[in-house]
């Protein structure tokens, strides 16, 4: 595990953002288990309920799912369900902020459309 835990925001978020990064990168598969709520506890010396509880979020999400007994293990689906939640919000959290600093700045659409491009055309 590579989380390195920050005390800007909660622990359970933190460790539910990991999952879900892991996913997206590809360094946790479809199928795949990941570790338990209590490998998480003991790794980062944190109370098993708030692993737990990032975990739960995962679950309710369809992200992650329980199998008795055996531990819980990335869905099926859980890829695609990130990307989507990801590009729901893509406008809000980059377009929108950048679209406020252009306007402030002076930057038409145009050069904004170029600076997209730019690196593209190298």
């Amino acid at each position: 595990m590579k989380l390195k835990l920050t005390e800007d925001r909660p622990i359970f978020i933190q460790i539910k953002e990991y999952i879900e990064e892991s996913i997206l990168s590809g360094t946790m598969n479809a199928g795949e288990k990941i570790p338990s709520t209590n490998e998480f506890a003991q790794f980062y010396k944190i109370n098993p309920a708030t692993a737990r509880k990032g975990v739960n979020e995962l679950v309710d999400e369809g992200i992650i799912e329980k199998r008795r007994g055996v531990g819980m293990f990335v869905t099926e689906i859980a890829k695609e369900k990130l990307i989507e939640k990801r590009k729901e919000t893509f406008y809000d959290m980059y377009i929108e902020p950048l679209k406020d600093e252009a306007r402030r700045l002076g930057i038409s659409l145009e050069h904004i459309q170029e600076m997209i491009h730019k690196g593209e055309k190298q």
